[in-house]
């Protein structure tokens, strides 16, 4: 007997009632964005290797699936051993929507706010709750310079994951300019820090020991010192603008109740980031639901102005995790019509299509009756269906 053909490792089939709970949940985080005035978008899952590639995505850009290339051009690069690929599977949303407002700048309102939600690809290692393919959910604000876009982007952020019952979260924020001025105390100047970022951000996971063997080319005395302002760190060492700026984000999102609070260690190892970053956390996760901050000039790689642009990105994987499938209900009243043959089958379309103009509000599901009827109507049930009708019945209707 042949084996069974398994997914890809690293990719994973969604079956259902999963598949109907996840769009509920992406529905109801889609509707909270809406009523923000975010609009939404699509982009294509390929993108140019070039812009993938030297867009600040960090250790994301190395795990790209690249694509190699067709036909005759395929045959050249390979009789000259030149690059085969020239696209790739995007990595994350921010990177793609960057080109995208950069090729569609005279047809956007400014400032412009966007959702985007699909599937990204990253070539990592596999692992619990850890897929090569995942979907993020992400807003964007477009043309806002202050601190107004990063207050908006976590409210909406927070709203949403209220929305779909995650509740209990707070978003913690630091600022790159800070990090800057720390690392680099510490450190002594350099000319791109997102090294050392990307090595910082290891330490919840790694821990202080790990990340000294990781920075061990740099001065000893300076990385503890650095180690230690991770863990004590002051808001105030960050030149007045920055800090003051922050301090607003903190106190506009205190003062309509959100819960938020600085967080010295918040790092994120992504080398875009040029301001303020932020992560959703709950006390008892121990990882982020929600990440993001503002990555403003990104537009100018792609040959437009360097706009501000701001953006928070929901894991939609990990949320959907937590959601209680009881607080959606079943949705919508679902009726299933098991019908003994052709004959049967045909009238009851036709009767069902009737009662859907007439109850719009029901879902009407016309399948041949199983010889195991017992399993069939157990298996109705787990997918919603409350009434269970018999065909010849129905089909008189």
């Amino acid at each position: 007997m042949a084996q069974l053909a398994q997914p890809v490792r690293g990719m994973r089939d969604i079956l259902p009632p999963q598949g109907e709970l996840r769009r509920r949940v992406a529905n109801a985080i889609l509707d909270i964005y809406a009523r923000y005035g975010f609009e939404l978008i699509e982009t294509p899952a390929l993108e140019a290797l070039e812009v993938l590639l030297g867009s600040g995505g960090g250790e994301n850009e190395k795990l790209v699936f690249k694509i190699l290339k067709r036909g005759e051009r395929l045959d050249e690069e390979l009789s000259r051993g030149g690059e085969l690929s020239d696209a790739g599977l995007r990595f994350d949303l921010t990177v793609p929507l960057a080109r995208f407002v950069a090729n569609h700048l005279n047809d956007l309102p400014m400032p412009f706010k966007v959702a985007h939600m699909a599937s990204v690809w990253r070539g990592e290692r596999p692992a619990r709750g850890r897929f090569r393919e995942f979907v993020q959910c992400d807003i964007d604000i477009v043309g806002e310079p202050s601190a107004a876009a990063e207050v908006e982007l976590c409210s909406a952020t927070l709203d949403a994951l209220s929305g779909v019952g995650v509740q209990g979260c707070t978003v913690k924020l630091n600022d790159r300019r800070l990090l800057r001025a720390v690392v680099e105390k510490y450190l002594g100047p350099l000319e791109d820090p997102t090294p050392v970022y990307i090595e910082l951000d290891k330490l919840e996971r790694d821990g202080p020991s790990a990340v000294r063997r990781y920075l061990d080319g740099y001065d000893a005395a300076g990385v503890e010192g650095l180690l230690e302002w991770l863990e004590q760190g002051d808001i105030d060492a960050a030149p007045p603008e920055t800090s003051e700026a922050l301090k607003a984000t903190l106190r506009s999102l205190a003062d309509q109740g959100y819960a938020a609070e600085f967080d010295a260690a918040l790092v994120r190892g992504i080398g875009y980031y040029t301001g303020q970053i932020f992560e959703v956390r709950r006390p008892d996760i121990g990882y982020s639901l929600a990440g993001g901050g503002r990555y403003d000039g990104m537009t100018a790689r792609f040959g437009a102005p360097a706009l501000a642009m701001c953006g928070f990105s929901i894991g939609f994987e990990r949320v959907c995790d937590l959601v209680d499938p009881a607080l959606f209900g079943r949705g919508q009243h679902r009726v299933a019509v098991t019908c003994a043959n052709e004959d049967e089958l045909m009238r009851s379309l036709a009767a069902a299509r009737a009662r859907r103009a007439r109850d719009p509000g029901t879902v009407f599901n016309v399948v041949r009756r199983a010889r195991n009827a017992r399993k069939q109507q157990e298996d109705l049930t787990k997918l919603g269906y409350s009434e269970v009708l018999d065909g010849k019945e129905f089909g008189r209707q």
